[in-house]
């Protein structure tokens, strides 16, 4: 019987999350399209902070991006995404 409570307010708290998680995603599409400019700002400056304490961003093919790639692209000039087609041609290596 106690479990039983403890599972069904686990999934209706998970409900809840997961609806709350979906409204705010549905609410920054709107703001991103209302505020291209912000947005695109904003972003730009999350990432830079994220990288200075050493977090990895993820792709949006899902794949985290290396500090190595990152850097890479930094010291060539390039995009991180031609670094990340670059390292898959020639198996990682220099």
């Amino acid at each position: 019987m106690d479990n039983e409570k403890r599972l069904a307010s686990a999934a209706k708290q998970a409900v809840y999350y997961r609806n709350y998680r979906r409204a705010r995603d549905r609410a920054l599409v709107k703001l991103a399209q209302a505020y291209p400019d912000a947005y695109k700002e904003l972003l730009e400056k999350e990432k830079v902070s994220d990288e200075q304490e050493g977090k990895a961003w993820i792709d949006l093919n899902g794949t985290t991006l290396s500090p190595r790639i990152v850097a890479r692209a930094k010291a060539r000039g390039i995009t991180i995404a031609q670094a990340d087609t670059n390292q898959g041609n020639n198996g990682g290596e220099e």
